[in-house]
């Protein structure tokens, strides 16, 4: 079977991406929706296979310029073919040029369509091949309908007998015509995919062409009805205009569309009214139609308003619940603000973080988002400066980002540590609780870190972190930070150095509030321990090691920085078996994963140095 597909080019970004144009290119992705994709396991060649010689593609660019334009002299024939039927002067009069030249574009595509590839359905693979073109073409109904409404039957009688006729049949046989509307039907579909286009604003415009079509079809079939009616003053525009049918043609069709958008609206004034029996069958007709013209037209243009609008209804609705809830709790107020501020943001928010789109997309494309986003931010942040670039990617990754509104609190004191958190924008206060009053510590803003003091050393959170205006922030789970840290030894040590300078720094009030940071920050500058210590520190390390840890190498602590803790497995000021009472003497690790370790051993606690 003679088949073919045409690719794009090798340098195209989207080589598995099949679209029909003279160029062979992918020009925007938003071309994406009219492209033809191969079949799942079809192996198909990489190089850029040409259409035969004379053959169109269905999505050339210029051929779908061509088909646009048909779309323009498809509206003239929807309004001129009732029209011509009802002003029978206008048929043979000033619009048959006009019509002719009409007829002459279209009967030019009908030669076309033998030259344009088609899709095969059951392969789906584009057919270029010219006799299964024309043989697909004449086979079909398209064929014929498009020949009998293009073809000029008024004239063709003349030629043929030397007289122009304008009877009742010519006027039907125009009305073939209306079979070109199929291409304005395709054309919207087309752009209510094309993201281009405001998909409200084409589908509004699509149900006003509908309704400006039937009202126009309408008015000109009932007058049609009274101009052949063999008493002219027994009808409905009769019985108010005597002679109407000399009249001007103007006024005739302004009484036309004056009934027809009346009765279409259900007014019914009744100034013009049904007169005859065939008027009356006639109106019958047109009301029942009118009652699905006017479901269509109302269904759609509800569930246009309510698409819109749906998620204000969301909002609302669950402003409402919460409305409730915290009525019925007796929730205070300061509480419930809180809770409608949260939800408020969320809702301001969903646009931008589009967590259900991006869920869809690959993660190769959600990581290039976040490193786009976020990468400036945490390259400033302290704990990061010097760690490698590979790292630094890695986690970004993993970070979810999250909007806060001001005055809520973003981590509480006491909380068990579970997360890390970097300010992208925004700013937040640090507060401390001591003997019921509450006490400002510090303040951050961008690129600060917050919770980064009770993770590494597990313990509660010591502070509550509240947010002072609108503030965009990304975390980073404590176990994702482990797991994503665990291969990079050397970033561990940059890491804990980065950590230990940043503790070196903090106010005076801030390290009362952790025990033994001030402790640990006194123990810094001595010296380095002797070999056995080091020994009986390995030892220590082992003996609380988690086995899964087993494959890790360990990392001396740098003589720049020594450090010595006792662990205890109980709290040091309680009483325990002889034996245990000094706890194990180990170094303070220089590896992040090493901190995990021995951190996270249940009922350990730090405490005074050697």
């Amino acid at each position: 079977m003679a088949t073919t597909m045409s690719w794009s080019e090798t340098r195209s970004p989207l080589p598995l991406l099949f679209r029909r144009r003279s160029s062979g290119e992918i020009k925007n992705l938003a071309s994406v929706s009219s492209s033809l994709l191969p079949a799942f396991g079809t192996v198909v060649d990489e190089g850029h296979v040409q259409l035969r010689k004379y053959v169109i593609a269905p999505y050339d660019r210029r051929y779908r310029l061509w088909q646009t334009f048909l779309v323009v002299l498809v509206v003239y024939s929807a309004w001129a073919s009732p029209f011509e039927l009802a002003f029978k002067k206008v048929a043979t009069g000033s619009l048959m040029p006009v019509d002719l030249t009409v007829d002459a574009f279209f009967a030019i595509d009908i030669v076309l369509t033998f030259f344009v590839a088609y899709l095969d359905k059951s392969t789906y693979l584009l057919i270029d091949d010219h006799k299964k073109i024309g043989l697909r073409y004449v086979t079909k109904i398209w064929f014929p309908m498009d020949v009998a409404s293009t073809l000029p039957f008024p004239l063709i009688y003349r030629i043929f007998t030397g007289k122009m006729r304008v009877g009742v049949v010519f006027g039907f046989l125009n009305m073939l015509r209306l079979w070109r509307l199929r291409r304005v039907s395709q054309l919207f579909t087309r752009l209510e995919k094309d993201t281009r286009f405001s998909y409200f604003w084409t589908r509004y415009f699509k149900l006003i062409s509908v309704t400006l079509f039937a009202v126009h079809t309408a008015g000109c079939f009932y007058y049609w009805l009274a101009i052949r009616h063999k008493s002219p003053e027994d009808t409905w525009i009769g019985s108010q205009i005597h002679g109407f049918q000399h009249k001007s043609i103007w006024l005739g069709y302004t009484y036309s569309m004056y009934w027809s958008i009346v009765t279409l609206t259900t007014v019914g004034y009744g100034d013009l009214h049904a007169v005859n029996t065939g008027e009356k069958i006639f109106n019958m007709l047109y009301m029942l139609f009118n009652i699905g013209l006017t479901a269509y037209l109302i269904g759609n243009m509800t569930n246009l308003i309510v698409h819109s609008a749906v998620r204000t209804f969301a909002m609302r609705d669950a402003i409402n619940e919460i409305l409730r809830y915290a009525s019925k709790n007796r929730l205070p107020e300061g509480l419930k603000e809180q809770m409608l501020a949260h939800l408020q943001l969320k809702f301001k928010t969903a646009e931008l973080q589009q967590e259900e789109v991006l869920e869809d997309l690959p993660k190769a494309i959600r990581s290039s988002i976040s490193q786009h986003l976020f990468h400036g931010t945490v390259e400033k942040t302290y704990l990061f400066k010097g760690v490698s670039e590979d790292l630094v990617t890695q986690l970004i990754s993993e970070m979810k980002a999250e909007y806060f509104p001001p005055k809520v609190d973003i981590i509480l004191q006491n909380e068990i540590p579970t997360d890390f958190y970097i300010l992208v924008s925004g700013s937040v206060d640090v507060v401390v609780y001591k003997n019921g009053t509450e006490q400002l510590l510090t303040k951050l803003g961008s690129s600060n870190m917050v919770g980064e003091i009770a993770v590494f050393f597990n313990i509660p959170q010591p502070f509550t972190v509240r947010t002072r205006r609108l503030s965009q922030v990304v975390r980073m789970s404590h176990h994702h930070f482990k797991q994503i840290l665990q291969p990079h030894s050397e970033d561990g040590k940059i890491l804990i150095s980065n950590f230990v300078e940043y503790l070196k720094v903090l106010k005076e009030d801030m390290l009362q509030v952790i025990p033994f940071l001030s402790e640990l920050l006194g123990d810094l500058n001595i010296e380095s321990i002797e070999s056995n210590e080091d020994r009986h520190n390995h030892e220590a390390l082992s003996h609380y090691g988690d086995a899964n840890m087993e494959g890790i190498a360990e990392n001396p602590l740098p003589s720049a920085l020594p450090l010595r803790v006792i662990i205890h497995g109980h709290d040091p000021n309680e009483s325990t078996a002889e034996g245990d009472a000094a706890g194990k003497l180990v170094h303070l690790p220089d590896s992040i994963e090493e901190l995990f370790r021995i951190a996270g051993k249940p009922y350990m606690r730090w405490s005074e140095h050697s």
